[in-house]
């Protein structure tokens, strides 16, 4: 009876679950696609997509709050040609410009996300907003260019398992040189930095990897 009892404990055991392990960390590639509104296109977001590929580095500090930096290398074109906007002269305008995009941003879930006792109510899936503050470079045309941005969004986490997550966010970031795409004041009208034309965005893809396990006892976890 009792070596009964101890088979039917070790199935038991070995089939049910480990305990979801809590990570501090998570650091991963992402690879996506890049948009542009500006004097070359002020109209539709995504008329002359390019792309962008980079990774990001993302510190979880709770199962609602983390933070994220982020490091792409991006396209983004545009060409005035089918613009309704008149421009001076009856000129056309076109352009491409390469990005480096950095970005420190803070990410707030709005569900629970994660994995782990059911009274704690984790869900392995939730979506999110993000924003922050960031820095691009750019080059175009010969032309070399660095901006301040802010970068702002939404996006969607998914925990597959326990060490992979998948993740689409959606950012629009606003910079403040209004020269990425080497154009400015076509018009001749002079405004502060605070209300140039040039936005890009990214919709991009990511997977990451956790690391860093957390200590139970001096992080409070059950």
């Amino acid at each position: 009876m009792k070596k009964s009892l101890f088979i039917a404990l070790f199935i038991v055991m070995a089939v049910l679950p480990g305990a979801a392990q809590q990570y501090m960390y998570e650091v991963g590639p992402m690879v996506g696609m890049t948009g542009y509104l500006g004097e070359a296109n002020n109209g539709n977001l995504f008329k002359h997509p390019s792309f962008t590929v980079g990774g990001l580095f993302r510190y979880v500090h709770s199962s609602r709050w983390a933070f994220k930096a982020n490091l792409n290398y991006a396209g983004i074109r545009g060409n005035s040609m089918y613009d309704e906007t008149w421009y001076p002269d009856g000129l056309n305008y076109e352009f491409n410009s390469s990005l480096i995009d950095l970005g420190l941003t803070a990410e707030f879930n709005f569900l629970n996300y994660g994995r782990g006792p059911l009274y704690k109510k984790y869900k392995p899936i939730s979506p999110y907003m993000v924003a922050g503050v960031g820095f691009v470079f750019a080059i175009c045309d010969g032309h070399n260019q660095a901006s301040f941005t802010i970068p702002f969004g939404i996006g969607v986490k998914y925990k597959l398992k326990d060490k992979m997550d998948l993740g689409f966010e959606f950012t629009m970031r606003k910079e403040f040189s209004d020269r990425i795409d080497g154009l400015s004041d076509l018009f001749g009208i002079k405004h502060s930095f605070a209300k140039n034309t040039d936005w890009y965005s990214f919709a991009a893809f990511s997977v990451t990897f956790p690391f860093g396990k957390r200590c139970i006892k001096c992080n409070h976890i059950d």
